[in-house]
């Protein structure tokens, strides 16, 4: 696998770790520059050895210490992020906690097991149940499936969070004017861009998901026919937890499994009720980008406390200047990483990680 590898361009990244009753690192994803050192390493190694297997111990370690900023991990700068598991036999312990929390961290996960292995395991540590193989099929279909996995269209998932509360009801149609004009400039037609709205007061109410419309016209349309939902207090908190278990999730339309970059866009004109604290940073470690729009009655500090950058968190006077900061959320949003749909099925630009059991295969 490692020789069809785009390595000496750095395009693409590998590391190694090996597993019994613990895991241990062969080498990282920084540790060698070319493909000649890559595969040398790989040549000479050998068995860790130890028993009994832990799967679950080896998938935590591999997300606490391998898919990590310094360990070489570009994820923050939106590479794609696959692990390859290579199982001998079942595990002693439950893969899946880490499956999950890897799953969420948007790591890929292809498993490989042997006639020792336990099915359902390898089922549940993919990302997805076609990402399952026996020994004799795994290379040629892996071959196969990489660059389906890479190869998806560009895109976002963007969703709209609007204070809909009894204190914002004459600034509504420009929150709903400035909406509108922000799809226009989406991706919708073609499958690359998806859009929610939801509106907040005391309690959250979803308009539409990520997956209720495929076309634009739909969701203009929806976004035009969008009325005040009143209500009070302003419970931001609340409203962003309610994305974080509701909207950003695979059943609403979410593509963030796959590694599409998911945005929230907040337009608020008051100081939340309850804490955002918590709310906020869940959002952050999901990876969810927030950009928060707020008027003279909100308070900047709290809005930075959401978007976690200060240059995220926009202040208008009234509603209808929102126009005024169009051209800055589009600067923004341009930096919202992009995948880039290769013209031919070549895998670049990935960080991997073999996790091997010492079994041989």
């Amino acid at each position: 696998m490692v020789a069809s590898f785009d390595l000496d361009q750095r395009k693409d990244k590998v590391a190694v770790v090996q597993y019994s009753n613990n895991a241990e690192l062969n080498f990282n994803l920084d540790t060698y520059k070319t493909k000649a050192d890559v595969l040398k390493h790989i040549t000479s190694l050998k068995p860790k050895g130890g028993r009994p297997q832990y799967i679950g111990a080896g998938l935590q370690f591999v997300k606490d210490n391998v898919f990590v900023p310094n360990a070489g991990s570009r994820q923050d700068e939106g590479v794609k992020q696959i692990l390859i598991v290579l199982a001998g036999g079942r595990s002693r312990d439950s893969p899946r906690g880490p499956a999950s929390m890897l799953k969420t961290a948007g790591v890929t996960t292809f498993a490989i097991g042997s006639r020792m292995s336990n099915s359902a395991e390898m089922e549940m540590i993919s990302s997805n149940p076609n990402f399952k193989y026996s020994k004799t099929m795994s290379i040629n279909m892996l071959k196969t499936l990489y660059p389906l996995v890479v190869r998806q269209p560009a895109g976002r998932d963007v969703v709209f969070l609007l204070d809909g509360s009894d204190a914002t009801r004459s600034g509504f149609p420009a929150m709903r004017d400035f909406v509108q004009k922000q799809v226009d400039t989406l991706s919708v037609d073609d499958g690359k861009d998806r859009v929610s709205v939801v509106q907040y007061s005391s309690d959250p109410a979803v308009q539409f998901y990520l997956n209720t419309y495929t076309t634009k016209r739909e969701v203009l349309d929806s976004v035009r026919g969008l009325r005040h939902k009143g209500g009070r207090p302003l419970n931001t908190g609340a409203a962003l937890r309610y994305l974080r278990d509701n909207v950003f999730t695979a059943s609403a339309g979410s593509r963030r499994p796959s590694g599409v970059p998911q945005v929230l866009i907040l337009i608020t004109g008051g100081r939340s009720f309850d804490s955002i604290d918590e709310p906020a940073s869940a959002l952050k470690q999901l990876g969810v980008l927030t950009i928060a729009i707020g008027t003279r009655g909100s308070d900047p500090r709290e809005l930075q406390t959401i978007t976690g950058e200060p240059s995220h968190a926009v202040s208008v006077s009234e509603f209808t200047d929102l126009p005024n900061v169009q051209e800055q959320l589009s600067s923004v949003m341009s930096t919202v990483p992009m995948r880039v749909t290769p013209l031919t099925p070549t895998v670049t630009g990935k960080n991997m990680t073999h996790l091997q059991s010492p079994v041989s295969l």
